[in-house]
C-alpha cells in the first residue's frame, strides 16, 4: 500500500452523458436567468492529450451530478457540461474558446494543457468568464494578466519540479540529465528541477530541450548518451515515448524519471519495448490526491473509467466555482468571481462536499472548503498553495503507486 510523505523543499527552486436522477424532482429546469449555471468544458477530445480526456469529462460530470443531488446551483439544476476540444493545437484551442464564449456558458473548465490555455484565456476571461483549469502547471500562468477571472486547482511546477529533484536524489543518483519540450510546460519544469537539483548539489550534466513536434530527435539521443549520466528526467508528453523507446534502443543504463504528461499505466505497451523489463525501475512524479473514497467515488460513476489523472483537480474547479455561486447569490461571473478564493480560506468552517458548504453559506457561515484534491488555498493569482504528488513507479509487477508525497511552499 502506498504511504504518505510529508516533504518541505527549498523554494530554488472528462463521454459519458449526465445521467439527471430521480433526487433532481421539484428543482427549477433551468428557466431563470438569474440561477441558471452552465458550465463549459475546453478538453482535448483529439491530439496528444486525448488520453487525458476521459478523466477530465468524468470529473466534470461527477461533480456536477453530485450537486444536482444537493439541489444543484441556487436551486437550479446544472446541465451537462457544453463540450469544446481544444485538440492539443493553439488556434483551435482558441476557436473553441470562442464557441464556449458564445453559448453565453458561466464558466470554462479547462484547458488541459498550459498551451492551450495560454492560447485561449484572453478569449474567456477577456470576456469575464471565469476560468479554471484542473491540469494546467506551467508557472508562467502565475503571471498572466487575466482580470482576476483565471485559475488553477492543479499546482503550479514550481511546487513539482522539487519534488521530482528531491526523488532522484533520495535514489542515491549524482549526475544527472534534464530532457524537456520546448514549450511553457517543458520550459518551467526544467527550470524548477534544474534549481533544485542545484541548490541539493547534485551535479546536471546535461540539459536539452526539443520541438515537441519534430519527427527525429537524433540529436537529443546523442547528447544524453554522451552525458553518461545515471538518472535521465524526461519531462514531455506522449512524443515523450519515442524518445524513451530510442534511448532504450540505444542500450543507456540511467534509470528514467518521467512527469505527469507520461503518467501510463500503459507506458510499455505503448512504447512497444520487447520486453516488460526495459522500463522496470522507472519512476515519475504527478499531481494526486491521496483520496480513495473519492477515487471509488468516481469508479463508481463511471465504471470504465481507467486513468484517474487529475480528475480530483477538475471536480475540485468545478465544486469551488458552484459554491462561490452560492456565496455570492449569483450565477454572473462577474458577481461570483470575487467569492472564489474566499470559499477556500482557512478562516473558514472546514466542509468537503458541495452539499455541506452550501448548508454553511446558508447558515450564514464563511467556509473552508477541503478539496478531494487537498486543501486548495488559493493565493493571490488563484494557484493552490499546497498540492499532493505521486510517486508512480514501474516495477516486476507493473504499474503502482509508490508513495504520495505533501509540498506547500515556504
Amino acid at each position: 500500500m502506498p504511504t504518505r510523505t510529508t516533504l518541505t523543499l527549498s523554494a530554488a527552486a472528462l463521454s459519458l452523458t449526465l445521467a439527471l436522477t430521480a433526487c433532481g424532482e421539484g428543482l427549477d429546469l433551468g428557466n431563470d436567468d438569474d440561477t441558471a449555471f452552465t458550465y463549459g468544458l475546453l478538453y482535448p477530445q483529439t491530439g496528444a492529450l486525448a488520453f487525458l480526456a476521459p478523466p477530465q469529462i468524468a470529473a466534470v460530470d461527477y461533480a456536477i451530478d453530485e450537486i444536482n443531488k444537493a439541489g444543484g446551483i441556487l436551486g437550479t439544476e446544472v446541465p451537462p457540461p457544453v463540450q469544446a476540444d481544444e485538440a492539443g493545437d493553439a488556434a483551435q484551442a482558441n476557436q473553441a474558446a470562442n464557441n464556449l464564449v458564445s453559448d453565453n456558458v458561466n464558466a470554462v473548465i479547462g484547458a488541459a494543457a498550459s498551451a492551450m490555455t495560454q492560447a485561449s484565456y484572453d478569449t474567456i476571461t477577456g470576456a469575464q468568464i471565469v476560468q479554471c483549469s484542473g491540469s494546467n502547471t506551467s508557472p508562467d500562468l502565475s503571471d498572466i494578466d487575466d482580470g482576476g477571472y483565471y485559475f488553477r486547482t492543479a499546482p503550479s511546477d514550481l511546487l513539482a519540479g522539487p519534488v521530482l529533484a528531491q526523488k532522484i536524489l533520495d535514489d542515491n543518483h549524482a549526475d544527472v540529465a534534464l530532457i524537456a519540450r520546448a514549450d511553457d510546460y517543458g520550459n518551467g519544469y526544467l527550470n524548477a528541477v534544474e534549481a533544485e537539483l542545484n541548490a541539493l548539489g547534485a551535479n546536471v550534466v546535461l540539459t536539452e530541450t526539443y520541438d515537441p513536434d519534430a519527427t527525429n530527435f537524433g540529436a537529443v539521443i546523442t547528447a544524453a548518451v554522451t552525458a553518461e549520466a545515471d538518472a535521465v528526467a524526461l519531462i514531455s508528453f506522449q512524443e515523450g515515448t519515442q524518445l524513451m523507446a530510442a534511448l532504450i534502443e540505444s542500450g543507456i543504463e540511467s534509470q528514467f524519471y518521467l512527469t505527469d504528461g507520461l503518467n501510463d499505466p500503459d507506458l510499455g505497451q505503448t512504447i512497444g519495448v520487447a520486453s516488460p523489463d526495459a522500463i522496470t525501475g522507472t519512476t515519475g512524479i504527478a499531481p494526486s490526491a491521496d483520496n480513495p473514497e473519492f477515487n471509488e467515488g468516481l469508479r463508481e460513476f463511471d465504471p470504465s473509467l481507467e486513468v484517474f489523472q487529475f480528475a480530483p483537480h477538475i471536480f475540485d474547479c468545478v465544486t469551488t466555482i458552484a459554491l462561490a455561486a452560492e456565496s455570492a447569490g449569483s450565477a454572473d461571473p462577474t458577481v461570483y468571481v470575487e467569492h472564489i478564493a474566499e470559499v477556500s480560506r482557512p478562516d473558514g468552517t472546514e466542509c468537503t462536499t458541495f452539499a455541506a458548504c452550501r448548508d454553511l453559506i446558508d447558515d450564514g457561515q464563511a467556509i473552508d472548503y477541503q478539496g478531494t484534491s487537498g486543501n486548495i488555498d488559493f493565493d493571490d493569482n488563484g494557484d493552490p498553495t499546497a498540492a499532493t504528488f505521486e510517486v508512480f513507479h514501474f516495477g516486476p509487477d507493473g504499474y503502482e503507486i509508490l508513495d504520495y508525497i505533501e509540498y506547500a511552499n515556504g
